[in-house]
C-alpha cells in the first residue's frame, strides 16, 4: 500500500476531513490533496507528526510492503440490549459498499429508463405503417416493434439482475440494526454533505423534465388532432422525457440512499426496519407495469396509455402515506 493511500486511510478512520487533517498538521488542504493523490510527498517533519497523529509508526507510513494494521477481531453480528441482533459494520466495508453502489447507481437508472424508452419504437412504427409512411404494413410494424420492445427490456432486465447480485451482499443494510466502526458515520456524512447539491440538482432537473414531459403530446395534439403519426411522435418524445427525467431521479436517489442506510436515517431508521416495509410498496410498481403494458397491448392505444405513469406517480405518494399509517398501527 502506497503513503498516500495510507493516510487516505488513516485520515477517515479518525473521521477527519482533509481540510481537518491540514489544521492539525498546520499545513494548507492543497498540500494534503497533493498527498493523498500522490502528487507530492510530505517531508520527514510532517510523516512524523502524522505517525503520532495516526497512533501508527513512521515505517508504517513511509515503507510499501508494510500493510495496513492488522484490526482487531471482533463478532460481525452482535446482541443488544433489546436481544435484538446487530450486525458490526467496519469502515473497509462501509468504503466497499460506498463504491458499489457509485457503480451501480448508473446501470440501474440505465435500466429503468430503457423500460420507460421501450415502447417508443413500437408506437412510432405502427402509426407510420398504418400511414403508409414506411414499407410495413400496421401488423407488420407492430410485431417488429414488439421485438424492438422485448429487447430493450431483456437489456434492463440484465442490468437490473447483474447489479441486484452485486449489490446483494449489502441487503441487511436496509434490513437489518447495525452497528458501525469509528469513522464509519464520519464517513458517510462527509460524503453526504459532499453528494448534497448533486442529489438536489438530479431531482430538481428529474422532476422539472417530468412534468414539462406531458408539453409535446400536447402539442401536437393541438397541432392537428387528425394526424395519428404526428400524435404518436409526439408521445414518443413525452416518453423519452419521463425516461431522462426518472434516469436523474433514480441515478441521485440510489446514491443518497446509501448514506442514508449507513446513518439508519429516512426509510431506513431502526424503528422502521422493526416494523418493515408492507407489501405495498413492493407490489405497487409491478402492478402499475403490468396494468400499463396490458392495457396498451390489448387497446394498442399506446398514444394515451403513457398518462398511467404521471398519475401512479402521484398516488404512489398516498400509497406511501397508507402504508406508514398501517405500520404505525402495528
Amino acid at each position: 500500500m502506497m503513503m498516500a493511500d495510507k493516510i487516505i486511510l488513516e485520515r477517515k478512520k479518525n473521521g477527519w476531513s482533509q481540510e481537518e487533517l491540514a489544521d492539525r498538521l498546520h499545513v494548507s488542504r492543497q498540500s494534503v490533496s497533493k498527498w493523498e493523490g500522490a502528487q507530492s510527498v510530505p517531508d520527514l517533519n510532517k510523516v512524523i507528526a502524522m505517525a503520532e497523529l495516526f497512533g501508527v509508526s513512521t515505517d508504517y507510513l513511509l515503507k510499501d510492503e508494510i500493510e495496513d494494521l492488522p484490526a482487531p477481531v471482533e463478532d460481525s453480528v452482535s446482541v443488544d440490549s433489546e436481544g435484538e441482533f446487530v450486525r458490526k459494520v467496519s469502515l473497509e466495508e462501509a468504503h466497499s459498499y460506498l463504491s458499489a453502489v457509485e457503480q451501480s447507481a448508473g446501470q440501474i437508472s440505465v435500466g429503468v429508463m430503457l423500460c420507460i424508452l421501450s415502447p417508443i419504437f413500437l408506437i412510432i412504427a405502427a402509426a407510420a405503417g398504418e400511414a403508409g409512411r414506411i414499407p410495413l404494413n400496421e401488423e407488420q410494424a407492430s410485431i417488429l416493434g414488439c421485438i424492438v420492445l422485448l429487447l430493450i427490456v431483456a437489456a434492463a432486465v440484465f442490468l437490473f439482475v447483474k447489479n441486484g447480485m452485486q449489490l446483494s451482499k449489502y441487503d441487511y443494510l436496509e434490513k437489518e440494526i447495525i452497528d458501525t466502526e469509528y469513522g464509519v458515520i464520519s464517513l458517510a456524512k462527509e460524503r453526504k454533505q459532499e453528494y448534497e447539491h448533486t442529489h438536489l440538482m438530479g431531482m430538481t432537473v428529474g422532476i422539472i423534465l417530468c412534468v414539462l414531459s406531458a408539453v409535446p403530446v400536447l402539442g401536437t395534439s393541438l397541432a392537428d388532432e387528425e394526424n395519428e403519426l404526428l400524435i404518436c411522435i409526439g408521445v414518443g418524445i413525452t416518453l423519452a422525457l419521463i425516461a431522462v427525467g426518472v434516469w436523474q431521479i433514480v441515478r441521485v436517489s440510489v446514491i443518497w440512499e446509501s448514506y442514508q442506510k449507513l446513518l439508519e436515517e429516512g426509510d431506513y431508521t431502526r424503528r422502521k426496519k422493526r416494523s418493515r416495509k408492507g407489501i405495498l410498496s413492493g407490489i405497487y410498481w409491478a402492478i402499475v407495469t403490468a396494468i400499463f403494458l396490458g392495457y396498451s397491448f390489448w387497446t394498442m392505444e399506446w398514444h394515451r396509455s403513457w398518462i398511467i405513469w404521471p398519475v401512479a406517480g402521484v398516488l404512489y405518494v398516498v400509497v406511501q402515506q397508507i402504508e406508514e399509517v398501517i405500520q404505525n398501527r402495528k
